[in-house]
């Protein structure tokens, strides 16, 4: 728990660093949109793979049980996969988006 926290404070120091960097200048917007890219794709990719891992060991403890319901279990595991990997898009599209307006 402890080592969890100390991470999580220095994480936070360096995402707000570049943010006191660029606070002398005109670059203060740009250092935040560029930090906002980033943690866009990072928390969108973290939420993505802690689910596909989530659906992929859950899918295939369903089948080990019941290898009969393997059809049915197959075609909902994609479809979900599917929509997880959609938000993962939709963070690559606000990340490319915000580096436009640097």
């Amino acid at each position: 728990m402890r080592r969890s926290v100390r991470a999580l404070v220095w994480a936070l120091v360096l995402f707000l660093a570049p943010t006191a960097a660029f606070a002398a200048g005109d670059g203060a917007a740009s250092g935040n949109i560029a930090i906002g890219a980033g943690i866009a794709v990072g928390l969108a990719g973290l939420g993505c793979g802690i689910g596909q891992g989530i659906t992929a060991g859950n899918t295939t403890a369903g089948i080990a049980r019941n290898p009969g319901a393997a059809g049915a279990m197959f075609v909902n595991f994609i479809l979900g996969m599917v929509l997880i990997e959609s938000i993962a898009i939709y963070g690559l599209v606000i990340a490319i988006l915000l580096q436009g307006k640097i």
